[in-house]
């Protein structure tokens, strides 16, 4: 049996989200406003079909997708680009590939006991976070 994401996430812990989000190509305000965030999220899983909403007081970001499906995506409020995105299994981690503009783009998503871990990469950055579950 796979994990079950499902469930409301608070973040405790921003790793490298600066160098990240230069990778992207986000301008300097947003950057200085992002870093100040906490983003929440709620992921709903219905077997292999999901969708991650991300909370912040400044842009929310909703992502849907089903394992092994490649999906268009337009990351509105990240860095506003068209990404190819496909997101698999790897034993039981989340693992998104995202093509586009940028080399080397994607997520990988884990749980260690209450917590939820986040790995976004970009080029030669990788953004570690954390989450604690709350509801």
């Amino acid at each position: 049996m796979l994990v079950d994401y499902s469930g409301t996430w608070d973040i405790v812990s921003n790793v490298n989200s600066e160098a990240y989000m230069v990778a992207l190509g986000i301008d300097f305000a947003t950057r200085k406003i992002a870093s100040m965030l906490k983003p929440q999220k709620v992921i709903k899983q219905d077997g292999d079909c999901f969708i991650i909403r991300t909370f912040t007081t400044f842009r929310n970001y909703e992502s849907s997708f089903k394992i092994g499906e490649e999906v268009k995506e337009v990351t509105k409020g990240l860095d506003n680009r068209t990404v190819q995105s496909v997101v698999n299994w790897k034993n039981d981690k989340l693992v998104c590939v995202q093509k586009g503009e940028k080399k080397n783009r994607g997520w990988t998503h884990w749980i260690q006991g209450d917590e939820l871990h986040l790995e976004l990469t970009c080029e030669d950055q990788v953004c570690k976070q954390i989450y604690k579950r709350t509801l």
